[in-house]
């Protein structure tokens, strides 16, 4: 059976060094296992301001991948590429071809959760549910301490998503939405706390 995988790597051949970073590496080398012939794929969302993960990850989905091995893979990357039924392999290094020689011979495993990701990234998947920050404008109208509200939020409610539940792709326009609603909550609180801190003093 044919599999096709996808590398990423820092230029479009067999014997480029993989590139660590999925949702910016600049090309995805996708190679055919049984006969490591491959297609060079040049990432177009290398140089996105924001979402480059994600447009990775529909890029070589939509190109009938079953795997991609690569350096690190942010959740929201893993999170489109599990919901696409794509397996993931983390912690390559070395040339494309030595990739693909490690994978075949089960050198590099699966990676079951999304991996190695810095605490600040882990935040990106549940911003959705951060957005309500908004509702604890109404608590610290009357009382200064609603603030103390805000800052312990984000953490512990950000768990990564495992694969077996994977959120649908957020389309690009879908997250400009969501961050544009974000900002105005923000907004709107920010103005609160002046409006709060004016009338304090």
């Amino acid at each position: 059976m044919n599999l096709k995988v996808a590398v990423s790597a820092v230029d479009g051949s067999l014997d480029a060094q993989v590139d660590p970073r999925f949702g910016r590496c600049q090309y995805f080398v996708i190679v055919d296992t049984d006969t490591m012939q491959f297609e060079a794929v040049p990432n177009t969302s290398a140089g996105a301001m924001s979402g480059a993960g994600i447009q990775a990850a529909q890029t070589v989905a939509n190109k009938g991948v079953k795997t991609v091995i690569t350096g690190n893979v942010g959740p929201n990357a893993y999170q489109t590429l599990s919901a696409a039924g794509v397996s993931i392999i983390t912690g390559a290094s070395g040339t494309v071809r030595e990739a693909v020689e490690k994978f075949k011979s089960g050198q590099l495993r699966e990676t079951g959760v999304s991996p190695n990701t810095p605490m600040g990234f882990g935040m990106g998947p549940g911003m959705g549910g951060g957005m309500g920050m908004g509702r604890g404008m109404g608590m610290g109208r009357g009382r200064g301490m609603g603030m103390r509200q805000f800052a312990p939020t984000p953490f512990p409610q950000q768990p990564i998503t495992p694969p077996t539940a994977p959120m649908p792709p957020m389309s690009k326009e879908q997250e400009i939405m969501m961050l544009e609603d974000q900002m105005k909550n923000l907004q709107q609180q920010l103005e609160q706390i002046k409006k709060r801190l004016e009338e304090l003093k």
